[in-house]
């Protein structure tokens, strides 16, 4: 009988232990899987750390995630409420660009994210800074700094002036890595409301038209032009891509109404778009 008794007492604590690691298993998550630390923006209290995929920002579409910490215990701040403002400072003037809210990951955990587009890339005299400003508890805080933001390898940004007068942002998102086959594909559409206001365009036509300049021009087959499947989104559409290399995706940007605003349709005299992406893989 003690036997027995000490057998189910053995079965039991096994029991316990498997659902506790189980259970350690399913609440453990890394916040941090994939993406990479670039930058620390610190002030007396807390100490922001900038994430993104590519360890760093260049000219373009950067999807960034920060979190903030607490400098006297190290403890990471779960119950924020957090704006960002980016500003560039040039020789004459001062500017921001397209940039979203930032929102909380998860409900209980520290990270928030956001994206910001930078219409221009850094020089020797000109720079970008960031403006973080929270409220912790009631309390408000803020910090800045200047970040880094290289040119980009290839175009992936274009700006102009469309035919109704407005100037407009178009900005190259995804494939992150594009791929013989066809893509899902993220175009961003913006506006210049004033030189501190940057608004999504809603309603829009992304068409595209990717070609190879070295292999005689040729196109592919089955492109969707891209369209926003939400008001005040980001634009979807699919880009086939063939083979390996370098590919200029010519661009036709069409309000509602059909009517193209930018971007030239590609003929056998017309080899390119006055407006464009650039990718190579």
């Amino acid at each position: 009988m003690k036997t027995s008794i000490k057998y189910i007492v053995a079965i039991f604590a096994m029991a316990l232990t498997f659902v506790s690691c189980s259970n350690d298993d399913e609440t453990t998550v890394n916040e941090l899987d994939g993406i990479t630390k670039f930058k620390e923006i610190t002030n007396d209290t807390h100490t922001i750390e900038l994430y993104s995929h590519m360890g760093s920002l260049e000219q373009g579409y950067n999807e960034i995630s920060l979190r903030i910490k607490e400098n006297e215990t190290n403890n990471y701040i779960k119950n924020a409420e957090v704006s960002w403002s980016p500003l560039m400072h040039m020789t004459m003037m001062t500017h921001s660009c397209p940039y979203s809210a930032l929102e909380k990951v998860t409900e209980n955990g520290t990270l928030y994210e956001g994206y910001i587009m930078f219409q221009m890339a850094q020089n020797d005299t000109e720079y970008w800074d960031l403006k973080i400003d929270y409220t912790i508890n009631g309390v408000d805080y803020t910090a800045t700094d200047v970040i880094d933001v290289p040119a980009s390898a290839k175009r992936k940004v274009n700006t102009f002036t469309g035919s109704d007068g407005v100037k407009y942002l178009v900005a190259y998102i995804e494939p992150h890595h594009p791929k013989v086959a066809v893509n899902d594909m993220k175009v961003g559409v913006w506006k210049m409301q004033n030189m501190m206001m940057f608004p999504v365009v809603d309603g829009c036509t992304v068409k595209i038209d990717p070609r190879m300049p070295s292999m005689g021009n040729h196109t592919s087959p089955n492109n969707v032009h891209a369209t926003q499947a939400t008001t005040g989104g980001l634009y979807d559409g699919k880009l086939s891509l063939t083979m390996t290399g370098y590919w200029k995706i010519n661009l036709q940007l069409a309000n509602g109404e059909g009517t193209v605003l930018k971007g030239e349709e590609i003929t056998e005299t017309v080899t390119a778009s006055s407006i464009f992406f650039e990718i190579e893989f």
